[in-house]
């Protein structure tokens, strides 16, 4: 009788397994689709983005009139909301004493 309560426990325990595997199987098809949709959605809005600044700086004229060059400025907003053109080249210099403190402090 305890060998055969045994055998029961142990096949009990194996169902509750094989269907905790099937349920994580399911869960794990679920998340796929999730990401899945997720990495569209942020490509989508990425190219969004990209028209979005592309479209601003065909607009966008210096004090002569001529149009900003995108290779050579940025679109910087601020935490208040101010929005400037600055120049790639302040933008990259500005950033590399920020890393290397970063850099820094992980040591």
């Amino acid at each position: 009788v305890a060998a055969q309560n045994c055998r029961k426990r142990k096949m009990n325990a194996i169902l509750n397994l094989e269907e905790d595997v099937c349920n994580l199987q399911t869960q794990k098809e679920s998340l796929k689709k999730e990401h899945s949709q997720c990495s569209r959605s942020i490509s989508q809005m990425k190219q969004k983005l990209n028209n979005l600044y592309c479209d601003i700086f065909s607009r966008l004229k210096d004090d002569q009139g001529r149009p900003f060059n995108p290779c050579q400025y940025v679109i910087h907003c601020s935490s208040n909301g101010s929005v400037f053109v600055i120049p790639k080249q302040l933008v990259k210099s500005e950033q590399k004493p920020n890393n290397e403190k970063e850099q820094k402090q992980k040591d």
